[in-house]
């Protein structure tokens, strides 16, 4: 007699390659848009008239990276984007670390030194995860005016820094809930205090969650273009806005290679983020799903 809870071979192999001819499907159908990019950017004018989206070059040239990087018209300056991109650096840096570090600071705040009116006061932060981008745009602004810092690289890292923090806070404090408070009251017997116990404790274990953090800032950082058209100008834009103006701009004959060697410029420092510790993101982001 038949054993009915034996997997059938052919099944579970048949089970297996549709599997992964749906994976494979769904690979192909989301990094398509990223081919296209990087075949056109690959392309002459000429070429890109004769063929399609996704035809091969007939001859790879990568002319268009070097006129999209310094002679490429973002608007009526046609100096390229290279400035641009070291301006986004400029931007994210700082605005990620100083964000994730105060979100690392509130999180430990928040689960080892409650006071009173630490709930409401996580919950007003946690409030400010769901505020859109529009609502903060014009009390924004007149505080930047107040401050001085209006259309300057420090005033859009101000932005960042402040947006960012209520996600950071979030992260952190949902990751420290699960480290054992015994470890802090052992450390405040011992007579360790706020500082000591932050540096020497706590940090030491937060590696996992500063990886998603500073993976998560650097995307939100790198990527907007709302606060950027916004809050800086002229020389101080950030590469998005920059590779708006040269998608829009009218100067000359439309060169779909420049503008797609240009978007995979502004693109690849995400990508390269991603590709070295998108590994530890999610492996990061579940540390602190259950409290141990």
């Amino acid at each position: 007699m038949a054993n009915p809870s034996r997997i059938d071979p052919r099944s579970a192999l048949i089970g297996r390659f549709v599997l992964y001819a749906v994976l494979i499907a769904a690979v192909l159908f989301y990094l398509m848009p990223l081919v296209v990019m990087l075949l056109t950017s690959l392309k002459s004018m000429d070429d890109i008239r004769a063929g399609n989206l996704i035809s091969w070059p007939q001859e790879v040239l990568f002319g268009a990276w070097g006129k999209a990087w310094s002679s490429a018209c973002t608007g009526v300056s046609c100096d390229g984007i290279g400035t641009y991109f070291w301006n986004s650096f400029q931007i994210t840096i700082p605005a990620v670390l100083i964000s994730t570090f105060l979100g690392a600071l509130n999180g430990y705040v928040l689960t080892k030194w409650k006071f009173r009116g630490s709930d409401l006061f996580f919950g007003m932060m946690l409030f400010g995860c769901f505020i859109p981008f529009q609502v903060v745009i014009l009390p924004m602004a007149q505080t930047l005016g107040w401050l001085g810092l209006a259309n300057t690289t420090t005033g859009l890292v101000f932005v960042h820094i402040v947006y960012g923090m209520a996600f950071t806070t979030l992260f952190f404090r949902n990751f420290y809930i699960a480290v054992p408070t015994e470890l802090v009251s052992a450390a405040k017997i011992d007579g360790a205090g706020f500082f000591t116990i932050f540096w020497r404790i706590i940090l030491p274990l937060s590696g996992p969650i500063f990886v998603v953090c500073i993976i998560w800032q650097f995307t939100q950082v790198w990527n907007d273009f709302l606060f950027g058209v916004v809050f800086s100008g002229g020389d101080t834009q950030p590469i998005t806005v920059a590779l708006n103006n040269l998608v829009n701009s009218s100067t000359g004959v439309k060169e779909y290679n420049v503008d797609m060697a240009s978007a995979m410029i502004a693109a690849l420092p995400t990508l390269v983020v991603y590709v070295l510790a998108g590994k530890y993101f999610v492996r990061g982001l579940t540390a602190g799903a259950v409290k141990g």
